[in-house]
């Protein structure tokens, strides 16, 4: 192989590199944006849309029993993804838990409270977070794995701790939109 074609695949992999780089960090915000709003939510709203038959304490600890069945759910993901990653696709396995993560998120956004269907809001409302933390349990570890997997010898470390970055990053968003939006309907 001559010297230019050396440097074209080398030119085509640092694209494809940085590509890997940008998608895992990009992915890994969204997902995470939309697991740490929900607990945003959790403390602000839930208690007085699904919780609202119960005094105040004991709502918020309902409320918040909902937000740690999403960690729960975490390990089962990953071994669901990790698995499926293997079977058909790491690509496709990242590609699902987003769509997942985004359609529970949407489904939570539209389930009525309890004044509305009663007892069912919460038990659909502690479903879908559970469905949640399954999603983000089995992207992280994907993600983490498929940006580590795009690197060099160089720059495997630095690359695996790429979608590290998507958790604060997440964190931040959710804080800014939840943050945003009270300012702009107080």
């Amino acid at each position: 192989m001559n010297n230019l074609a050396k440097e074209k695949v080398s030119v085509d992999q640092k694209k494809q590199q940085r590509i890997a780089g940008i998608s895992s960090v990009l992915g890994s915000t969204i997902e995470w944006y939309d697991f740490f709003l929900y607990g945003t939510m959790a403390a602000l709203v839930f208690p007085h849309l699904f919780f609202t038959n119960n005094d105040p304490y004991t709502a918020t600890l309902l409320t918040f029993t909902t937000y740690a069945i999403g960690y729960i759910a975490r390990p089962l993901g990953g071994i669901l993804f990790g698995h499926l990653g293997d079977r058909i696709g790491r690509k496709v396995s990242l590609v699902a838990t987003l769509v997942i993560m985004g359609t529970m998120t949407v489904l939570i956004g539209l389930l009525p409270g309890y004044g509305q269907i009663g007892l069912a809001a919460p038990i659909i409302l502690t479903v879908i977070r559970f469905v949640q933390g399954i999603a983000i349990g089995g992207e992280w570890p994907g993600s983490v794995l498929i940006s580590m997997e795009w690197g060099t010898n160089k720059n495997r470390g630095f690359m695996a701790t790429l979608p590290q970055i998507g958790v604060p990053l997440g964190l931040i968003l959710g804080t800014a939109v939840t943050s945003l939006f009270y300012i702009i309907f107080r």
